[in-house]
């Protein structure tokens, strides 16, 4: 079609996103509906269509003025409050009340359980004055797939019905309303747009019909004086204008009543299908646990089963544009996994199988899961970490024991299992990053969660693999775990020396003097480093995650390493407020708004997160203080939005009003953090069980009931042990074939002993060593048959 009035000021301001601090968020489960949407300061947000990564809406909230000198805008100048229409059921009744007591909005927000198609059922009541003082206006912004630029919008009608349209990257939207649009215009956001000419006219006096490849905005205004207040707005999608405006067209032809009735009973029917751990938690008013169950199930693709992303926002949206997006709303295989792990917990069996299925689709050639993904497993970022490596093989360990899994599953996800376990094994120990993306190193979360993970894989290989495979994964296991002390114990800092204890868990990054001529190379433990090595060069990084050595069975919460790292812990990162106490992740945290209440922009101050709050309660639970854990439960329960929902991070210094940053409360992080989801769930189960619901039980038996020892001591590249205790086996392992060069007295009598391999791309050689005195010495180099090489090192080992 032409247009005759196109809209002036392209291409628009720069294109931002929202406020991630999301009160709501929504979708239908019929397979029918693929949108999600998300709702924030009484209006929504980003909506998500037809992928559950893919956000193609900033806002769309409403406008009051009286035509002349009063100027209203929803978002930020009204209160709302929200709140859900049935527990468990994510459609909202939102309610906003002008500033100025001048008019009061209802909306009742929920997608259409039969088509791509948001709808808000809305009611304007004049407070002062009578309705026809004022004038409605709906103001859209659309970001169609993940981008503000490059988006053009336009005025049309379909089938003689007015609506607003926009395209993006080949997907359209549609927008219309029960009565037809009294005006309408087209624009470019920050100089043409409907905000700007109603900010200065108080009514539409543009009209443009027309604004191309920009970042651009829709104007609509609803004719109250016909309606009478109440009326339909729908929001569709489709890949063509006629295909979304189709939607809409039939969206508002049917009953709104009869739509609600169809998704309510969606999602009834499948939160009637949950275990009732409803009394479990502590919650105020509201059913926390459906809450969860609700939020982690809204996270899910439609049209990849078993992919969640890991939040329906953008942290910090309103200061990032299209290229920094931050990763949420992508798959992390280890938020996935921890996804997967709250809905066991609820008894969502099914749903846990999606995501073991998903995962075995979207895992690497070489065994590793990607950092994070889209949905259809293209990488996003390019980091490897290993703990993401290592968790898919724990859920299939989880779902057996849960009874999602049976043993005739095993065998076609055994491909999956052994990939994974070689690709730890092979690059194991150390990590490229850790949990947090932050520097590699030795981590004691990451340690856990690979040596659970390969004793798991021992247990599923038992009967499907070569039984050289199966000891050589429980070996391995065993050896690091008798390292995790020389690795991240320090002892005698000055920190211990402060707080009074002999020593804590720490994560250790690697020194500035590393040795990187082999491509496994590493850096020396704590306990194998000369003193001449500068302490200052390695960092020492203390965090909660030690915990994961009691949470997956390594220690237990008696040990007392573990109670002297916990005195650490509460000393150096422990917060309390309002609702119970909460946890930073580390010491020097750079994850979060500056101190002056800036967004993060890559630097800033890491505040308190709620997850952590969780990973405690589940401490003490092992720890045997369910009292503690009930309170920490309640503590993580009241760090929740206004609409119950848990966020990344909580502002945990003096207030900010004039950025919305209030002690206690959620910060301008991710929210909902659908991990922090999962862990609620699983708290719930485990008070519920009366023990941790997701400890593996193999650790806990070999290491805590069995007490078991190695009698071999590793060397490899990335871990060059200088030292061999007396008595000790000592087993070196290579990524490829060799013959291992040495002796004991100094070269006066040599051998030579061929590597075997161990089936998961390491090949190793146990050397005969456990008879050697202290004092004595092993030397030793490698010859590469392959390539006929030899490596023309030597490597010194003690026997202390």
């Amino acid at each position: 079609m032409s247009f005759e009035k196109p809209a002036p000021g392209w291409p628009g301001s720069p294109a931002r996103w929202t406020s991630s601090a999301k009160s709501g968020v929504g979708t239908a489960l019929q397979p029918q509906s693929r949108v999600w949407f998300t709702l924030s300061h009484g209006i929504l947000n980003e909506i998500y269509y037809p992928r559950v990564d893919q956000a193609c809406t900033r806002d769309l909230g409403l406008i009051v003025t009286d035509g002349h000198s009063f100027f209203s805008e929803e978002k930020r100048d009204a209160n709302s409050t929200i709140r859900q229409i049935a527990e468990g059921v994510p459609a909202f009744i939102v309610t906003s009340v002008c500033n100025q007591k001048r008019y009061q909005i209802e909306k009742l927000v929920f997608a259409d359980p039969r088509r791509d198609v948001v709808l808000q059922r809305v009611t304007f009541e004049a407070l002062a004055g009578a309705a026809r003082d004022y004038k409605l206006y709906a103001l859209l912004a659309p970001h169609l797939v993940n981008k503000g630029a490059g988006n053009t919008a336009w005025i049309d009608d379909y089938k003689g019905v007015s609506m607003l349209f926009a395209e993006g990257d080949g997907t359209t939207l549609a927008f219309g309303c029960s009565i037809p649009f009294a005006g309408s215009s087209a624009g470019f956001v920050g100089v043409s747009d409907g905000w700007q000419d109603l900010r200065q006219h108080f009514e539409l006096r543009w009209r443009y019909d027309v604004a191309r490849n920009g970042n651009v905005a829709l104007t609509g205004e609803v004719n109250l004086a016909e309606c009478d207040g109440s009326f339909i707005l729908a929001l569709g999608f489709g890949r063509t204008a006629a295909e979304a405006a189709l939607r809409v067209h039939i969206s508002l032809n049917k009953d709104v009543d009869e739509a609600l009735g169809e998704y309510v009973a969606g999602w009834r029917a499948w939160q009637d299908t949950l275990l009732p751990l409803d009394h479990a938690g502590h919650s105020k008013g509201h059913n926390a646990y459906r809450v969860s169950t609700a939020v982690l199930r809204t996270h899910e693709a439609r049209s990849f089963a078993g992919g969640y992303i890991a939040s329906l926002s953008v942290p910090w949206g309103f200061a990032k544009g299209d290229h920094d997006l931050g990763g949420y709303h992508l798959v992390w295989p280890r938020d996935l996994v921890e996804t997967a792990g709250g809905l066991l917990a609820a008894g969502a069996k099914k749903e846990a199988r999606q995501v073991i299925d998903y995962l075995q689709g979207i895992q690497e050639a070489d065994g590793h899961w990607p950092q994070n993904c889209w949905l259809d497993g293209t990488p996003y970022w390019n980091g490897v970490q290993l703990d993401e490596c290592a968790f898919p093989i724990l859920l299939v360990d989880l779902a057996l024991r849960e009874g999602a899994l049976s043993g005739a599953d095993l065998p076609g996800l055994w491909p999956m299992i052994a990939r994974a376990a070689g690709y730890i094994v092979r690059n194991g120990p150390v990590t490229g990053q850790d949990r947090w993306e932050e520097d590699g190193g030795y981590s004691p979360f990451t340690l856990a969660v690979e040596i659970a993970a390969l004793l798991a894989a021992a247990e599923l290989a038992d009967g499907i693999a070569a039984p050289g495979s199966i000891t050589y994964l429980r070996e391995t296991a065993d050896i690091w775990n008798s390292l995790i002390e020389q690795w991240t114990y320090a002892t005698d800092t000055p920190l211990a020396r402060q707080v009074g204890v002999e020593g804590y868990y720490v994560r250790i990054t690697p020194p500035e003097t590393a040795d990187a001529a082999s491509p496994m190379s590493g850096f020396v433990p704590i306990k194998n480093r000369p003193p001449e090595a500068s302490r200052e060069r390695t960092s020492l990084v203390v965090s909660p995650d030690a915990l994961a050595l009691v949470r997956f069975g390594l220690r237990a919460a008696d040990d007392p390493r573990v109670l002297n790292t916990v005195r650490v812990v509460d000393a150096l990162l422990k917060v309390d407020l309002p609702a119970g106490p909460c946890w930073h992740r580390y010491n020097n945290d750079g994850y979060g708004e500056h101190e002056d209440g800036r967004p993060f922009d890559g630097t800033g101050i890491g505040r308190a997160w709620p997850l952590l709050t969780g990973e405690r309660a589940h401490y003490e639970l092992a720890a045997g203080n369910r009292a503690g854990t009930e309170a920490l439960v309640a503590a993580l329960e009241g760090f929740g939005s206004d609409g119950h929902l848990i966020p990344e991070q909580v502002w945990d210094v003096a207030d900010i009003p004039e950025r919305e940053l209030f002690h206690g409360r959620p910060s301008g992080s991710a929210m909902p953090l659908a991990w922090a989801h999962a862990e609620h769930a699983k708290l719930l189960r485990s008070l519920a069980d009366g023990r941790v619901f997701d400890m593996p039980p193999q650790p806990k038996e070999r290491y805590q009931a069995q007490h078991l020892r190695p009698l071999p001591s590793i060397w490899r590249f990335n871990n060059k042990c200088r030292c061999l205790p007396a008595g000790r086996v000592l087993r070196v392992e290579l990524l490829a074939a060799a013959s291992v060069h040495w002796s004991v007295d100094r070269w006066q009598t040599i051998r030579d002993t061929p590597t075997k391999d161990s089936g998961l791309g390491i090949h190793f050689v146990d050397l005969d060593t456990a008879s050697l005195r202290r004092g004595s010495a092993i030397v030793f180099t490698l010859y590469w048959p392959v390539e006929d090489r030899w490596e023309g090192v030597d490597y010194d080992i003690v026997v202390e």
